[in-house]
């Protein structure tokens, strides 16, 4: 995929309203990061009783998905793997934690959407929400 234009601030609201209504529906406290296609911030929600901790690690997944034009997942399956594969630990601004997904308009990336606060695997459920504004 190439890189296309930054998301614009209406998109990237409406992604967010999205993925905040999966989390409330769920009653899971996450953060949700919203970048555009170079990883920096657009947007940031906390929602009430998240961990601090976690809004730097879903502005690291979102950014991970929007400069590598991949889910941040790819990165963590490759290092369950081993060997070789071991490599991706060195890479920087690359946060291998599930939980990360690229926005993807025309075929090109705008963005990124990064979640944490819950299960990687939900934050990832909160993240893909977020997107299906785009179908």
């Amino acid at each position: 995929m190439k890189y296309g234009p930054d998301i614009e601030l209406d998109l990237a609201e409406k992604i967010m309203a999205s993925a905040k209504a999966e989390a409330a529906e769920q009653g899971w406290p996450v953060c949700i990061a919203i970048v555009d296609n170079h990883g920096v911030l657009v947007m940031l929600c906390r929602m009430p009783q998240t961990q601090l901790g976690s809004i730097e690690v879903a502005q690291q997944k979102a950014a991970t998905a929007a400069r590598f034009r991949r889910p941040s997942f790819f990165f963590e399956d490759a290092l369950s793997k081993g060997g070789g594969n071991m490599k991706w630990l060195q890479l920087p601004g690359c946060l291998p934690i599930e939980g990360g997904l690229p926005i993807v308009q025309e075929g090109q990336v705008i963005g990124g959407i990064g979640v944490s606060g819950v299960l990687s695997t939900q934050d990832a459920e909160v993240a893909q929400a977020g997107l299906a504004v785009l179908a």
